[in-house]
């Protein structure tokens, strides 16, 4: 076996062997912390004094088993949730494989079920592994939430900091590396199987465009999780936003609220399942995008196996980079204090990015020629005279490679920072858009939409420099080599990501037990950070998506020969298709936006109606009936099913359609709309939603003063302010001034509540799902390529003319 294949199968199993051994560290951490000698003095005090007063006669021992309960409730939420999801997928997979199957076989006229077929177990394998992949997260998320609220009840603090943070980050990590690990592997065998069927020497290209299918069941499989989870997590969070801040005046997370324990299902299926699936079908993409190109290059078969299978290679040395970078996190530079959350999570992504680096040119230099030429015929035939100039013939192969692969890896890192940047309220326009609610709801939103538009300047235009840099190198080969780099460090960038939502679940799972507000402070900081890094991790995964869809158009555009005529933008079908392309974002995003308020609706009247029949509830009278949290899942999750098929429908047949009646120019068009329209789209989205969401929690800090003018007291205020009486002026006649902190409750943070209710769809459910629709988009196209090159040499059924004006 080559040394590649050995790396390839090696990283696989070390990523998923590292996965296991996070695993069993965070089943050190006991949710059985009953007892005086488990807890610790000083936290059993201050929580049996916090309960006493609360009348909770039961103490700590009451607070863990109600935990216990909560955490319970969650996982039987989340797996009902998937169970009734996964059947619907599983059901798609078969329908749709059988149509693969169908479509791809019939090629210039002709049956070839050998393809078909081989296309169609590509297409399962990869749904089924991205299934796997979003189960698999979604029980590591809700298995370390609760132990992450555990590990925050430690003494002293920098022993609950540091616990806390290794928890979450640590149930990240075994979903980063379980993933990359599986990932890796299963594109690997299947590769190596399909090899035995397909000469690579002889039939590359008709091997690698049958594993495509993998990367087509991995993204199909993500939409329906990003879509449906999202759809599920936003509704119940706007609903109990509502519902509980707004309705009735009572905390998020606060016990009564029947909403509460959907909302935290959501965190789990939405942002750890859909995100773990969405970047699974990333990897496979970009995977199968620079195979099906490289395949089309004589010197890279003629260079072996090993180099056809160098994409796979910067995945599996990225695994081994994120392996050791980890341990930095947790054991090197471990958290102690608030101010380190941010500070340690900065250091994991730009360590592992430089590292990625240093490694990435020994490893080009090791497995890619010397020199290549990016299509049919050898470099020293085909580039000479003046093709020599062309960005197909690569002189210094492993040089422009390691370019290649940098431009991503750093586009990707500056893309996080930059996202961080307009996500956290460390920075000021955060800040900007938290004092814009001093005159209410309208002028939070006015903010926080101007920063989700400015925030794409940055972001677009790194990916405009990727682009031209990676295919000056080497063509679209090193575009989809830049993609690859992007998502070279996957395993830290899931890390990260997961960490955010395991934070969100404990702070929530700590006010449900009613534990300690020492405890809340802690996970709500912990929570604080991780919005930041999930939007950090959009960023990534919109950024990685841009790329991989570039390649997989790219990699249309040469097996449909469309460039034999050229491709004209001011071709009437293809400029038509551009403009329906552009909109199509739009129309995606306006269902999923609309999926979530109907079912939000719904949310807020359930709510509301167990307050109005459930003696006691709302009061919270002790002994009053429990809230009927069954009730509100089964909204979100009747919702979430029903919804998603629409837009999932709209992305899949798009292309089809397109391909079918109008030929491969009207789909070029296609594509190339929805990639431009989608990716402005989708970080407008997601940072808009991130900057409310975080706004919110710089209120509830404390950390907001507006400046209001001093009064006296009058008759009947309360004792500390607010003061309604006459205004108190100074020596010569001015009103004075004076600084108010805004917390819960102030008007400040209802508008700031209104913003982050409205932006929790933009940064949930349709942001993050449209990097997905530019994906599957452009792989389906890839996928029936062939298919559609059989209806009129490419014309579709109206016989649409190639010829460019």
């Amino acid at each position: 076996m080559a040394f590649g294949s050995v790396l390839i199968i090696l990283c696989s199993f070390v990523g998923m062997a590292f996965a296991a051994f996070l695993q069993s560290k965070l089943k050190q951490v006991s949710l059985h912390k009953d007892s005086y000698e488990d807890v610790g003095e000083g936290f059993v005090l201050e929580g049996l004094v916090n309960n006493a007063e609360e009348g909770n006669a039961g103490g700590m021992k009451a607070a863990f088993q109600k935990l216990r309960q909560i955490y319970r409730d969650i996982q039987d939420g989340a797996k009902a949730f998937l169970f009734a999801e996964y059947k619907m997928c599983a059901a798609f997979l078969i329908v749709f494989g059988f149509l693969v199957m169908l479509l791809v076989s019939h090629v210039e006229g002709e049956w070839d079920f050998t393809v078909g077929t081989l296309t169609a177990i590509s297409f399962v394998v990869g749904g089924v592994t991205s299934m796997a992949s979003g189960y698999l997260g979604m029980m590591v998320a809700v298995y370390g939430n609760a132990r992450t609220t555990v590990c925050a009840t430690e003494t002293p603090d920098s022993a609950a900091w540091t616990a806390s943070f290794n928890c979450a980050f640590r149930a990240g990590g075994v979903m980063g590396f379980a993933l990359t690990g599986l990932a890796l592997l299963v594109l690997y065998i299947l590769m190596y199987f399909y090899s035995t069927v397909f000469d690579y020497k002889t039939d590359a290209l008709k091997l690698f465009e049958c594993v495509a299918g993998f990367g087509l069941g991995g993204s199909s499989i993500a939409l329906f999780g990003r879509v449906g989870g999202g759809i599920y997590t936003k509704a119940a969070d706007v609903g109990a936003d509502l519902a509980g801040k707004v309705v009735a005046g009572i905390p998020e997370d606060d016990p009564r609220n029947p909403a509460t324990i959907a909302d935290n299902v959501g965190d789990n299926v939405g942002d750890v399942a859909g995100m773990g699936s969405d970047l699974f079908g990333s990897f496979g993409e970009a995977s199968c995008a620079a195979l099906v190109i490289a395949a089309q290059s004589t010197d890279l078969i003629e260079g072996g196996w090993d180099s056809l299978c160098f994409p796979l290679t910067i995945s599996a040395v990225g695994i081994l980079v994120c392996l050791v970078t980890s341990f930095v996190a947790t054991d090197v530079s471990p958290v102690k204090c608030e101010a380190d959350v941010e500070k340690v999570l900065k250091i994991q992504m730009g360590l592992s990015t430089l590292l990625m680096t240093i490694v990435m040119y020994p490893l080009c230099a090791m497995f890619l020629p010397g020199s290549v030429h990016m299509g049919s015929g050898a470099y020293e035939l085909a580039c000479v005279g003046a093709l020599a100039e062309s960005s197909k013939c690569v002189g210094n192969a492993p040089q422009a490679a390691f370019f290649c692969v940098s431009a991503g890896l750093w586009g990707g890192c500056i893309i996080g920072f930059v996202t961080e940047y307009f996500t956290s309220h460390s920075y000021t326009p955060v800040r900007e858009v938290a004092r814009s609610t001093e005159t209410g709801a309208a002028t939070n939103i006015i903010y926080g939409l101007a920063l989700g538009y400015k925030s794409t300047i940055i972001p677009v235009g790194i990916l405009a420099g990727i682009v031209y840099i990676s295919f000056t190198f080497m063509d679209m080969y090193g575009v989809a080599l830049a993609a690859l780099g992007m998502l070279g460090t996957l395993a830290t960038c899931l890390s990260i990501d997961v960490y955010g939502p395991v934070c969100d679940n404990a702070g929530g799972i700590a006010e449900m037990a009613e534990l300690p507000e020492a405890v809340r402070e802690k996970t709500d900081a912990l929570d604080a950070a991780g919005n930041t890094t999930a939007a950090i991790g959009k960023g990534f995964a919109i950024g990685s998506a841009a790329l991989v869809a570039l390649a997989l158009t790219s990699a249309f555009v040469s097996r449909s020969k469309v460039l034999e005529s050229g491709v004209n933008m001011l071709q009437p079908i293809t400029f038509a298709f551009l403009l329906i392309g552009s909109m199509l974002p739009y129309w995606f995003s306006a269902m999923t936006m609309k999926s979530v308020g109907l079912a939000a609706m719904e949310m807020v009247k359930e709510v509301k109606r167990q307050f109005e029949t459930i003696p006691g509830l709302l009061e919270g009278t002790p002994g009053h009936g429990p809230p009927d949290h069954a009730k509100c899942i089964k909204i979100s999750t009747d919702a979430s099913l029903k919804e998603m098929v629409a837009p999932g429908l709209l992305v899949m047949c798009s292309p089809i359609l397109a391909g079918t009646i109008f030929g491969v120019q009207a789909v070029v068009g296609l594509l190339a709309g929805g990639l431009v329209s989608g990716v402005q789209l989708a970080i407008s989205a997601s940072n808009t939603g991130g900057a409310w969401d975080n706004a919110k929690k710089y209120v509830e800090k404390g950390e907001l003063y507006i400046t209001v003018a001093r009064r006296h007291p009058a008759a009947g205020d309360p004792e500390g302010g607010p003061y309604t009486g006459d205004f108190v002026r100074g020596k010569d006649g001015m009103i004075e001034t004076m600084s108010v902190k805004q917390k819960k409750g102030s008007e400040c943070h209802k508008a700031a509540v209104i913003g982050d209710t409205v932006g929790d769809p933009l940064k949930d459910t349709s942001g993050p799902a449209l990097n997905i629709l530019m994906k599957l988009m452009a792989i389906i196209s890839l996928v029936f390529c062939d298919f559609f090159m059989s209806i009129n040499n490419g014309q579709g059924y109206l016989n649409v003319a190639r010829e460019a004006l």
